[in-house]
């Protein structure tokens, strides 16, 4: 478990703060006919001329700099020439290196008019980050965060997805602990000030089970029924969780748009 000095701290902040502004970007992209390709080539070009490199591009291989996985898609869907359809939610997770240190933020974006339960899918999800992050805090352990987002979760009668999960964050992409989404109170690592990491949610509106496509990238839901991603950075400290990255900007888009 690799703790952050406080300059480490400013450069995650800097490059998740990139992240937040170029998934602002691809939200005011985001309508029926688009196609996730032309969410990843803006993505490419704006991390670029913001001084970053696409975290993901060439990392395991990943093809692409955002990964866009849209209604039964659970995480790792490959952006495609398949344009987005009215009623659609595309999960979208990006990654940017940038002074040596990753940002790792995804946001779950709805195509048009999305039916009202697809809606309550995405608030919950959300609710199960803001309360995994409410519990990340020094003294506090892994499985606390685990915790606090599956009861969400399953209080809602919704599945959390077991076979992938939230990390540490740093120099590298994925750094130790593992951050499950369940998880039992009091139990795994315990949580120190200066940890960083990326707490996310990947919940089922059905089952929890998932299963891999054939593209050998995208995971399914194995129910078929839709799934919500929601990502953000965030630094253990004492008494209160502090975010490094950001959700405000894309939101703040996404008021425009209706307007």
């Amino acid at each position: 478990m690799y703790l952050k000095t406080e300059e480490e701290i400013e450069l995650i902040r800097e490059s998740s703060l990139l992240v937040g502004k170029t998934l602002a970007e691809v939200a005011k992209l985001i309508e029926p006919g688009v196609t996730t390709l032309r969410l990843d080539q803006m993505a490419e070009e704006f991390i670029r001329d913001n001084g970053g490199v696409p975290g993901f591009k060439g990392l395991y291989d990943c093809p692409s700099t955002l990964l866009t996985s849209v209604n039964s898609a659970v995480v790792h869907g490959l952006p495609s020439k398949e344009p987005l359809r009215d009623g659609d939610i595309v999960s979208v997770d990006c990654g940017v290196l940038m002074n040596e240190f990753y940002g790792d933020v995804a946001y779950t974006f709805e195509v048009g008019e999305v039916a009202d339960d697809i809606k309550k899918l995405l608030s919950v999800t959300k609710l199960c980050l803001q309360k995994g992050i409410e519990a990340a805090v020094a003294g506090n352990r892994v499985g606390d965060i685990g915790y606090a987002v599956q009861t969400v979760a399953e209080d809602n009668g919704y599945g959390v997805v077991r076979e992938l999960v939230g990390h540490g964050l740093g120099k590298k992409l994925h750094e130790e602990p593992q951050v499950p989404n369940y998880g039992k109170r009091g139990q795994g690592a315990k949580l120190k000030e200066g940890l960083v990491i990326a707490i996310e949610p990947m919940i089922n509106m059905g089952k929890r089970h998932v299963k891999q496509g054939e593209d050998g990238w995208t995971i399914y839901a194995k129910d078929g029924l839709p799934s919500a991603h929601f990502e953000h950075d965030v630094l253990v400290r004492k008494g209160k969780a502090e975010v490094l990255s950001t959700h405000e900007l894309i939101e703040e888009v996404l008021k425009n748009k209706i307007k």
